[in-house]
């Protein structure tokens, strides 16, 4: 089985920690990934303001709804071309592993950005001179979050830095760390030029569980399509183009119990879309071998 949980800024807007909690509390979810800056009028999550006794009084407002943080988000550009900007946004994540640790949230997460001040796609994004700005930027947080005892997600995306199986297996190599772990995002791994294609889908799927099917710890589930511009658009479950059949074949098989975090759902659409969900797990049941 999957349990499900959802963005807190996808269940509702910007409020205190009180406001917020409370409607997450009413939904009756307990996993969630939490963007404090996106979710919380009442505390400054920026660089520079971090204080243990903040992040005790959120992590006594998570407890007390008994909320789970499976994914603390902090979505920085690893890659950014500027460098005073690039050390901000390092900066800012590290401050977050403190978080993490009294937040008792499972990773700090983030994609892997873009080699563009405003996060435009680039054909420098897929270069080897961005692949190593990026590690470099995981190296610092790497020595951070070995000392704090935390670890980080890395998500992966088609059009980022990290944009296939094999880019993310050479990063875990590189980074050399058992504190980094894996957000799969499936919708967000495969390509434009896999749409209407369910077996080259399924293929980048396996490829992502032969790889590092062991550093995968948490879903991020949606459904997609893409333009003809190569972008990317969201959907809910079973309204885009992704091929579900290899996913949840290889989550019955190697993943019981994995969190999944839908991701542009909604309260009201949140049940349905765990239904459906359901219903792909329980078709892959026949053609686990």
């Amino acid at each position: 089985m999957i349990q499900y949980g959802m963005r807190v800024h996808d269940i509702c807007g910007r409020g205190t920690v009180t406001e917020v909690l409370d409607q997450v509390e009413r939904l009756g979810v307990h996993y969630i990934q939490l963007a404090m800056g996106k979710s919380f009028s009442d505390i400054d999550s920026t660089a520079g303001h971090y204080s243990d006794g903040q992040a005790c009084y959120v992590a006594e407002a998570l407890r007390e709804r008994g909320l789970h943080v499976s994914v603390l988000g902090c979505y920085i550009n690893p890659a950014h071309p500027d460098e005073s900007a690039r050390q901000r946004e390092v900066q800012r994540f590290i401050e977050h592993l403190k978080y993490a640790k009294l937040l008792g949230a499972d990773l700090v997460g983030t994609e892997t950005g873009r080699y563009s001040p405003d996060m435009r796609v680039t054909e420098e994004t897929y270069t080897e001179e961005c692949y190593q700005r990026v590690l470099g930027s995981f190296r610092e947080i790497r020595d951070a979050a070995e000392k704090l005892g935390v670890r980080v997600g890395i998500e992966g995306v088609y059009n980022h830095t990290l944009c296939s199986p094999e880019r993310i297996d050479r990063f875990l190599r590189d980074i050399a760390s058992p504190n980094f772990d894996i957000i799969l995002d499936s919708v967000n791994i495969i390509t434009p030029e896999t749409k209407g294609k369910p077996a080259e889908q399924d293929a980048i799927i396996r490829r992502c569980f032969e790889l590092y099917g062991d550093r995968i710890a948490v879903l991020h589930l949606k459904d997609g399509d893409f333009t003809a511009e190569r972008g990317q658009l969201f959907r809910h479950p079973g309204e885009g183009v992704f091929h579900y059949g290899e996913l949840m074949r290889q989550l019955r098989r190697n993943k019981p119990y994995i969190v999944g975090l839908l991701e542009n759902s909604s309260p009201e659409r949140f049940r349905e879309d765990c239904a459906y969900l359901d219903r792909e797990y329980e078709n892959a049941a026949e053609n686990v071998r």
